[in-house]
């Protein structure tokens, strides 16, 4: 039976994880076997469980209890549940819950790089990529576009973060990821040399005279792919461009010198996916 807690007092302490707490303080860099992240809508919920990942409490909305979210209820105990009003949860945690329902799990530990690697014939590197948005979206095309892993430099933001757990629709519960560093000092080298250790051929995705056309059938001769995206604005560092094996870049027309990364990243996931 699911422990319905109606929420009489804003400040209750048990509501800190919905209303008062960074994402830096739920993602808890001190001590990661404590850390926390927040799914919105039933059914990104739905996929953070059927991942196996475990509840700690959900914010519903009361109509939500006998609405689409009721079937997540039995499947979330000995979770709380705390409800109220749609006015009043907004007033708790600053914005309108999509779908009317968040829920707060527990962080799990990340692969290792080889995990992630292993059998994949194509993953997604993302160099400080900082927008939640974008991390969101490419995640999302990732895993609709035949992607098998992906790998973050250190200064990328939380695929965690809950407006990039909402914007991917769950898919960071589907495809596999970690850091392929930790330390921003050892990137790109060591990162790079331990993709080309693992089999990888690295192509990285810029505006360079050097750049091949993303449709040049040469780059699909390589069995395991590793296709790199960067930054907003600058794009990938020319340190990291010096050690992939290859450059490419879309081609463009009416003068549009490029796309948005998420955008660029469907685009290459699709051209580049394995034959």
């Amino acid at each position: 039976m699911a422990h319905i807690i109606p929420i009489t007092d804003a400040n209750d302490p048990r509501l800190d994880v919905f209303a008062r707490l960074t994402e830096a303080q739920l993602r808890n860099k001190l001590e990661p076997e404590k850390g926390v992240f927040i799914a919105e809508s039933p059914k990104v919920i739905a996929l953070a469980l059927d991942a196996g990942y475990t509840p700690l409490a959900l914010l519903m909305e009361e109509r939500q209890l006998e609405g689409p979210a009721r079937e997540l209820l039995p499947r979330c105990e000995p979770a709380p549940v705390y409800t109220g009003a749609r006015d009043v949860l907004a007033s708790l945690t600053g914005y309108a819950l999509t779908r009317g329902v968040l829920c707060a799990f527990r962080r799990p530990a990340l692969p290792t790089v080889e995990d992630v690697c292993a059998g994949a014939r194509r993953v997604a590197v993302l160099e400080g990529i900082v927008d939640t948005t974008n991390v969101g979206a490419i995640f999302r095309s990732a895993a609709a576009l035949h992607v098998d892993g992906v790998l973050l430099s250190p200064t990328c933001c939380d695929p965690f973060n809950r407006r990039a757990v909402r914007v991917s629709m769950g898919t960071v519960f589907q495809v596999p990821w970690t850091y392929l560093e930790t330390q921003a000092s050892h990137w790109p080298q060591a990162g790079l040399d331990r993709l080309h250790t693992l089999g990888f051929h690295t192509v990285a995705m810029a505006l360079s005279d050097q750049a091949r056309s993303i449709d040049d059938p040469q780059l699909l001769t390589w069995e395991k792919l590793a296709i790199l995206l960067g930054t907003e604005g600058d794009g990938l560092a020319h340190a990291t461009i010096a050690h992939c094996d290859d450059t490419a870049c879309i081609p463009m027309s009416h003068g549009v010198d490029s796309l948005n990364v998420a955008a660029a990243s469907a685009v290459a996931f699709w051209q580049l996916r394995p034959r």
